[in-house]
C-alpha cells in the first residue's frame, strides 16, 4: 500500500459507498467490497448498486441480503447519496453517459441547495478499461466531476481477470486526487485487491497503463497461439509445447491460457470475453498510434481476434457454436485457420500429424 493511512476528520461516519455497473468483473468485486464493509466496518450503510439491468441487482441483494446491499432506482440516486462511487463500465460510450448523467444529477442538487452548497467531498472511482483516445475521454470524465464543487475523479482500473475477482486478488491502479486515493486505497485494499500501484496525480497514467498490461497479456497469448499452431503443423504437437510452457515458464497466465487453448476451453461466459479482447486490442493500437510506438504482436493479435470472432458468429446462425461467448484465449482460432487448420477441433488438428 503507497499510502500512509487516511486522517479524514471532515467526513462523519457512516460512509455511504454506491456501485455502478455489475458485469463479470464488477459483479464479484461489488459483492467482495459489500461482504468486506459488513464484516469489518461497524453500523455501515448498506452498499447501493445500480445495474442497467435490475436482474443483477436483483441477484445481488438475494446473495448477500438486505443487510448488505440496496439497490438504487437511478443513477440519480447513486450520484446525490454516496460519499463514495465506484463505476465498472463496458466501454468508452457507457462511461461517458453515465458520467454525464451524474454530473447533470449534481449540477442540479446544487442548484436546488438554497443555503450553503455541500462540503463533504465526494468521491468517484472509474475502474473499467477504457480508451486512451480515452486519454481524452478521461479528460472529459475529469472535468464533468472536477467543474461540481467538493467532487473528484479517480481513476482505479485492475489488472486481473474475472476468476481473481472473485477470489478479491486483484492489482489496483490509481491515479487522481491524492487524498481521494488514499482514502478509497484503504477501502479497495483487501476488500476487492491484494496491492495498489500509484501511478501519481494525473487521471490519465491509470488507464494507459492498464491498456499497458493487458498488451502484454494479449502479446502473450498471440505467441502461445502461434507456437501452438507451428507444432501442430509441423508434427511436434501443441501438447508438447503445453509441457514446455510448464517447465519453462510456469506463470499462472502461461499455464492457465495455456491449458485453455489446449484443450479448447473457449467458453467466455467464465472468462473474459473475445468482445473485451477486441476492445483492448483496439484501444491498444490507437495508444501506439498516437505514440509512434509500433506493436505488431497486437496487430496479429486483432486480426486473430476479429477471425475467431467472425467463425463463432457464423457458427451461431446455424446453430452449431459450442459456447454462446468465445474467451479472448479463442484468438487460437485465428492462428489455426491462417495455418489452414481447423479452428475450433483439436482432434482433427492433431489428425494431421499423428504422434
Amino acid at each position: 500500500m503507497p499510502y500512509s493511512r487516511p486522517q479524514t476528520p471532515g467526513r462523519q461516519n457512516p460512509i455511504q459507498v454506491g456501485w455502478i455497473g455489475l458485469g463479470a468483473m464488477g459483479y464479484p468485486m461489488a459483492r467482495n467490497l459489500a461482504n468486506h464493509r459488513a464484516a469489518n466496518l461497524e453500523q455501515q450503510p448498506p452498499l447501493l448498486v445500480w445495474n442497467r439491468s435490475k436482474e443483477k441487482s436483483e441477484k445481488l441483494l438475494r446473495e448477500l441480503g438486505d443487510g448488505k446491499v440496496a439497490i438504487a432506482e437511478n443513477i440519480v440516486d447513486v450520484a446525490t447519496k454516496c460519499d463514495i462511487v465506484l463505476t465498472s463500465l463496458a466501454s468508452d460510450e457507457v462511461a461517458r453517459s453515465v458520467y454525464k448523467e451524474i454530473a447533470a444529477a449534481l449540477q442540479a442538487r446544487s442548484l436546488h441547495i438554497s443555503a450553503q452548497p455541500p462540503t463533504k467531498n465526494t468521491i468517484f472511482v472509474e475502474t473499467s478499461t477504457v480508451s486512451s483516445a480515452l486519454v481524452y475521454g478521461h479528460r472529459e470524465l475529469d472535468l464533468l466531476i472536477s467543474a461540481i464543487p467538493h467532487c473528484h475523479l479517480v481513476t482505479g482500473p485492475v489488472f486481473g481477470p474475472p476468476a481473481m475477482a472473485e477470489k478479491a486478488t486483484l492489482i489496483v491502479l490509481l491515479s487522481g486526487d491524492y487524498r481521494s486515493k488514499k482514502e478509497v486505497a484503504y477501502m479497495l485494499v483487501p476488500a476487492i485487491g491484494r496491492r495498489v500501484i500509484d501511478l501519481g496525480g494525473n487521471v490519465e497514467k491509470a488507464p494507459t497503463f492498464k491498456l499497458i498490461g493487458n498488451s502484454l497479456i494479449l502479446g502473450s497469448l498471440e505467441l502461445i497461439a502461434e507456437s501452438y499452431t507451428i507444432a501442430e503443423k509441423s508434427g511436434v504437437g501443441q501438447d508438447l509445447v503445453y509441457e514446455c510452457i510448464k517447465e519453462l515458464f510456469p506463470a499462472p497466465l502461461w499455464l492457465a491460457y495455456g491449458d485453455k487453448m489446449l484443450h479448447n476451453k473457449f467458453d467466455g461466459s467464465i472468462g473474459f470475453s473475445i468482445d473485451g479482447g477486441v476492445k483492448d486490442a483496439t484501444h491498444i493500437r490507437r495508444l501506439s498510434t498516437e505514440h509512434n510506438a509500433p506493436m505488431p504482436a497486437i496487430d496479429s493479435a486483432q486480426h486473430h481476434l476479429l477471425t475467431a470472432r467472425a467463425l463463432h458468429d457464423a457458427q451461431a446462425r446455424t446453430g452449431t457454436t459450442r459456447f454462446p461467448v468465445l474467451d479472448w484465449s479463442a484468438l487460437i482460432v485465428g492462428t489455426r485457420v491462417a495455418a489452414g487448420l481447423d479452428g475450433f477441433d483439436t482432434a482433427e488438428v492433431s489428425s494431421i500429424h499423428p504422434h
